[in-house]
């Protein structure tokens, strides 16, 4: 997703895309003739079914080759919105919207193809990636299928990055849970409008309230989405209610388009002018970090055009480009648009993963769009498309499904089928085959994650005969046989205090916490300040704090050293909340006056090695200015290869070693340290460095002194955080003179 967010395709919607307008067939008779009539008449939009195939090739091609949002999400929602709305508003003009017969029809038609690509996605996790790796699929399998997957991925702050070994398979997922949140929020809204009209005798005037209460919400949460591209971007991406103005635009379309008279000439302009638009959405706008916001009007705005431009005409009378979108490939590809989205992404990510590469090339991309086609044809063919044909006579509100053909519509509002039927059988093994798949894809996944949370837990204090750690290193401590601790399970849990005290401010907190540490009412104080690598010191620092009696304050916020640009970024991400909260930090610690302020002074370079950005030299002229003495400790290596970022957990239990998992020092760390020489242009900023006591002259293993280096990719374990406490002291003490 370079950050590329994985777009999705509208999932097969729970009417026939009438474009808005068309009634809903009251008995099985009048379905037949009405459906034919339908057909004949041409208003079914096959059009809008070619803009689906074009919008998922779209997300596809620059998934796999491009590495940027292409803008197909927000086509994909709009076109929701405007099709769901449709069919809901037709039902509440006969008086009751159908709650539970809706929700049933819709999970009847998303959940299958969802259940077999999740089913698959599991098989082929035990198959290839590490057992280290089980429990957070495990929890994206659940969140996906319980549509929450957008909620788990904005409360780890997951960015969407371009398509590489270490991104989920499940991630893209995300929208799908997004428009199962709206659908429900759509259905209830209409129903409760279509109640309140009945109750009070004013049911002519339904769509009018309807249209009033939507507008209202569209303002809101468009606002609400360009707010949130400003300051909480990572998070705004995947709230729902960021992105409900989308398909709300939809939802008002369905009520408003029936009344558009539009001159052809405009016609022609709306259509033409809005598949240009989208075509070039994905190389005129960086969407992953800008959407929902004002910027996915482009998208938007084009999709409504394109419904316009057809709108109320039968297809041979719409413009050129419609009919273009009509035809047989284009309403074909997209009628597989929502089996090809689930498909593709994991298909190209267990890919990368076998490869180590973070792209496929030309010939691979093919041959991962043709599995990926295969794929979706096989599940449209074997899963949809027998769980869509009824048992008895069509009823009203039960059109086919879209992408399907006029033919098919009326065919599939016709044809009575017994229950005898091969047709009925085949759909009732279908169904019982998907709920044993699904309800073996809950149990297992539950199963994972408590084995997972039961062997994860924090070391505590190891015995340092048995376990030297970094004194391995600085002193040639003996190493005897033993195994190493944290073990791969141990290490997730074994993390600094302040992440176990809720200590840090996390991504999506503007607040300052503070906590203390070491010896509460001692003379001095230790402020440690900044982001998760000056954290991941505290259990060194605490021991020498415990020793030499002294108090540690934090300061601390993931993702956020300490910072005076005006517009700080995180992983190619605004991050104006570290802005924010570095100028209160800034101030707080002028007032407060503590006698050394711990920070970083490095961080990785994009090329290799490790830079001191000037950011950093512009924190320490602040700090300066307010009195303040600064130790500049230089960061510890991030583990990446080929700038692929990966666990060293991962790594070893896929039977790598301390060695092979580990990195060339050249590739981790510069020559020296970068911050010396700029620091001393500051007499109050103080240096130290303490990797030699983490990497050999040649390699940054991830096991020294039989102690787990990390945790994660790039944080120490508390265990090895400890082990550093000695050589920690013997640079401190000449800095502090404090013992």
């Amino acid at each position: 997703m370079a950050k590329s967010s994985t777009d999705q395709p509208s999932p097969a919607t729970p009417d026939h895309n009438s474009g808005g307008g068309s009634a809903a067939v009251p008995s099985a008779g009048a379905a037949s003739a009405q459906a034919t009539t339908a057909a004949k008449a041409g208003m079914y939009r096959h059009d809008l079914d070619g803009l689906r195939g074009i919008a998922i090739a779209l997300v596809v091609i620059f998934h796999i080759w491009m590495g940027r949002v292409s803008g197909g999400v927000d086509v994909f929602l709009v076109l929701s919105g405007f099709f769901f709305t449709g069919m809901l508003l037709r039902r509440g003009d006969r008086g009751t919207v159908g709650i539970v017969h809706t929700v049933r029809r819709t999970l009847r038609r998303l959940l299958p193809a969802m259940v077999v690509v999740l089913a698959a996605v599991v098989v082929a996790t035990v198959a290839l990636l590490p057992h280290t790796r089980w429990s957070d699929l495990a929890g994206q399998t659940l969140a996906s299928l319980f549509y929450y997957q957008n909620w788990y991925l904005a409360l780890s702050w997951s960015d969407y990055l371009a398509a590489d070994p270490s991104v989920s398979p499940l991630q893209h997922l995300w929208s799908m849970s997004v428009q199962g949140q709206l659908y429900l929020t759509l259905l209830l809204s209409i129903a409760l409008v279509a109640w309140l009209c009945r109750l009070f005798g004013r049911g002519q005037r339904m769509r009018l309230m309807v249209a009033g209460v939507f507008a209202v919400a569209v303002v809101a949460s468009f606002w609400y989405a360009a707010h949130g591209v400003s300051t909480q971007q990572g998070w705004n991406y995947y709230d729902t209610f960021a992105r409900a103005w989308e398909p709300l635009t939809g939802a008002l379309l369905a009520i408003a388009a029936p009344l558009v008279k539009l001159p052809r000439l405009i016609r022609e302009v709306c259509a033409w002018a809005g598949i240009a638009a989208i075509v070039a959405c994905g190389w005129l706008v960086n969407g992953s970090a800008v959407f929902p916001g004002p910027a996915a009007l482009l998208p938007v705005l084009a999709t409504v055009a394109l419904i316009l431009s057809g709108a109320g005409l039968t297809t041979d009378r719409q413009p050129r480009l419609n009919r273009l979108l009509a035809t047989g490939p284009m309403v074909r590809l997209g009628s597989y648009a929502y089996a090809l989205y689930l498909w593709h992404w994991p298909i190209l990510i267990f890919y990368l993963g076998e490869r180590h590469e973070r792209n496929a090339g030309p010939i691979a991309g093919a041959l991962i769009v043709l599995a990926s086609l295969g794929l979706a044809y096989a599940t449209n063919r074997f899963v949809e498309e027998p769980l869509r044909l009824r048992s008895q006579p069509a009823t009203a509100g039960t059109p086919a499904a879209p992408g399907a053909t006029a033919a098919a519509a009326a065919q599939s509002a016709t044809a009575p089928v017994s229950a005898a039927t091969p047709g009925s059988r085949a759909r009732r093994l279908t169904g019982v085959a998907v709920a044993t798949v699904g309800l073996l894809l809950v149990g297992s996944t539950l199963a994972w994650q408590w084995s997972n949370s039961a062997k994860a837990h924090a070391v505590g204090q190891l015995d340092p005969a048995k376990y030297p750690g970094a004194e391995a290193l600085t002193h040639g401590a003996l190493v005897p046989r033993a195994v190493m601790r944290p073990t791969i399970d141990e290490a997730p849990a074994d993390v600094p205090y302040p992440t176990r005290d809720s200590c840090i401010s996390d991504f999506d907190t503007r607040a300052v916490v503070t906590c203390a540490y070491g010896v509460e009412h001692a003379q001095r104080t230790l402020a440690v300040v900044g982001n998760s690598h000056a954290e991941h010191w505290l259990p060194a620092l605490q021991i020498l704090a415990e020793q030499h009696r002294f108090k540690i304050v934090v300061y601390l916020k993931m993702g956020c050293p300490l910072t005076v640009a005006e517009e700080p970024m995180y992983k190619g991400q605004r991050n104006p909340d570290c802005r924010d909260w570095s100028r209160e930090v800034i101030d707080r610690l002028a007032e407060e006056k503590p006698d050394w302020v711990f920070t970083t002074g490095t961080r990785p370079a994009d090329n290799g090695g490790d830079e001191t950005p000037q950011d950093y030299l512009d924190v320490w002229s602040e700090l300066s200015r307010n009195g303040l003495h600064v130790v500049a400790i230089r960061d510890t290596p991030w583990l990446r290869r080929n700038g692929i970022r990966y666990r060293a957990i991962d790594c070893l239990a896929s039977g790598g070693d301390r060695i092979s998992c580990g990195m060339k020092r050249p590739d981790a760390l510069s020559a020296s340290n970068p911050a010396q020489a700029p620091a001393a242009a500051f007499s109050q900023v103080h240096t130290i460095d303490l990797n030699d006591a983490i990497c050999r002259p040649d390699v940054c293993a991830v096991v020294e002194g039989n102690i787990l280096v990390y945790h994660d990719e790039h944080h120490l374990t508390a265990s090895y955080a400890r082990s550093l406490a000695p050589e920690l002291d013997r640079q401190l003490q000449p800095l502090l003179g404090w013992w």
